[in-house]
């Protein structure tokens, strides 16, 4: 008979208790700030019928990333790839009772069909923040301010990473006002542009160039694309685009979040993002280390996806910060700080008295102690060992002696410093150990 193997699912991880340490933390983070801003956390399952996905998260992401399966009611089903349409579904479904602007986030786990690799896996967790019902440029303000808010509660520094900007609205109208593309062309270019990062440059421009017609080509048209492509501010774009609508409102957005001290803002004309339902202001926040030279998260505007379910639309704006590639900056970058057991002390039972210490450790429970039992005959030194494996810097040692004269041995695994206390002052000194340790 053949063994199973004790490998998780290709592109999916077991998180051991120090693995799971860290995504509590970084989850910890996360929450405390979002829900500083005003957001409430709201959740849904797992599970979606496809057709949500085909409406308008992408072709691509459906047929070549969504994990699909037909249900025992002959459903068509997806595990969600991720959690813009299910929000706007919720929305949808409650349009008249909701309280606007409306504040959600949640951080569901998602599931895309994809080579496995770093930064990029099948199974994934990602923290969504969305505003609805602000059609002004507060929204866009408002959530890269609390992106970048998350990547400072991080202790990032800005030079460590940068947020880049771009519209979609200033995309359309290069392509089919500045370019004269028509529907298909601007659909494929954007398509083109948004992966062009990662295909060779070369390869990108001769693709570009395809794209347009011989007349289109002799009149410069493709020239005109790669110079706007290369500007990396807002005054090098083209004369001609200059008075575009979205330009003023870029700049207005980049002077806000200037005046908010979020200065490392640049404007990235490549950035287009895959998702078919953006409809304006988009922004990605990249790794500047160049180990780890990548986008790590982003979002934008999509203001049309509330109305596909048959209600007034809302205006909306949302981001997805991934857990994985979180992780990656956090430690490319040295700052995941120690994080330590969950258990504070390992009470240690010395001779036949677990009936006899039970009340005592229920009462060091009470008092807010994080204490695990060994009530085995194993030998003292292993006792300890297993509780320094644990990571436990406290062992309460319990014997008859102890436990008659209700002072109890407490020993520091740190320091190897040993002192006899009551059950109440050995709980303080843990609890300030611990306290005084994690700031």
């Amino acid at each position: 008979m053949t063994s199973l193997s004790t490998q998780p699912y290709k592109g999916a991880r077991d998180f051991y208790p120090e693995d799971k340490r860290i995504q509590k933390y970084m989850f910890r983070v996360m929450r405390s700030v979002v829900e500083r801003f005003g957001y409430e956390e709201y959740d849904a399952p797992i599970l979606e019928p496809l057709e949500l996905y085909l409406a308008k998260t992408g072709q691509e992401i459906v047929d070549e990333q969504t994990y699909t399966f037909t249900d025992r009611g002959d459903r068509k089903v997806a595990i969600r790839p991720e959690m813009t349409p299910t929000v706007s579904r919720m929305v949808a479904a409650r349009r008249q009772e909701l309280a606007y602007p409306l504040r959600w986030y949640s951080i569901p786990n998602l599931w895309r069909y994809e080579r496995p690799q770093r930064g990029r896996l099948r199974e994934h967790w990602q923290l969504n923040v969305d505003v609805f019902g602000l059609s002004g440029l507060e929204a866009e303000h408002e959530l890269i301010t609390t992106a970048d808010g998350i990547m400072q509660a991080f202790h990032a520094k800005r030079d460590m990473y940068s947020i880049k900007l771009n519209s979609r609205k200033l995309m359309n109208g290069v392509m089919h006002d500045y370019l004269r593309l028509d529907e298909t062309q601007s659909h494929t270019l954007a398509k083109l542009i948004d992966r062009m990062h990662k295909i060779d440059y070369a390869e990108f421009m001769a693709q570009a160039d395809a794209l347009f017609t011989p007349t289109q080509r002799e009149s410069g048209k493709s020239e005109e694309l790669f110079k706007f492509l290369k500007a990396t501010t807002l005054d090098e774009i083209p004369a001609e685009l200059k008075a575009h609508a979205s330009i003023g409102e870029l700049r207005l957005l980049m002077n806000r979040l200037e005046k908010s001290g979020v200065y490392n803002i640049v404007f990235d004309p490549t950035l287009m993002r895959g998702f078919d339902y953006y409809t304006d202001v988009v922004f990605e926040v990249f790794d500047n280390h160049p180990e780890n030279n990548r986008s790590m998260f982003g979002g934008g505007r999509y203001d049309g996806l509330v109305g596909l379910f048959g209600v007034e639309p809302v205006p909306t704006v949302g981001f997805g910060m991934g857990d994985v590639t979180l992780q990656n900056f956090l430690e490319t970058h040295s700052l995941l700080p120690e994080l330590y057991a969950e258990t504070e002390a390992y009470a240690v039972l010395i001779g036949d008295v677990y009936d006899a210490a039970l009340p005592v450790i229920k009462g060091m429970r009470e008092m807010g102690l994080n204490i695990a039992v060994d009530p085995t005959d194993r030998k003292m030194d292993k006792k300890i060992k297993t509780a320094d494996k644990k990571g436990a810097h406290y062992v309460i040692f319990i014997g008859e002696k102890e436990l008659e004269e209700e002072q109890y041995v407490l020993k520091n695994l740190k320091t190897g410093q040993e002192e006899r206390h009551g059950a109440e002052r050995i709980v303080s000194i843990v609890k300030d150990y611990r306290t005084h340790d994690s700031n």
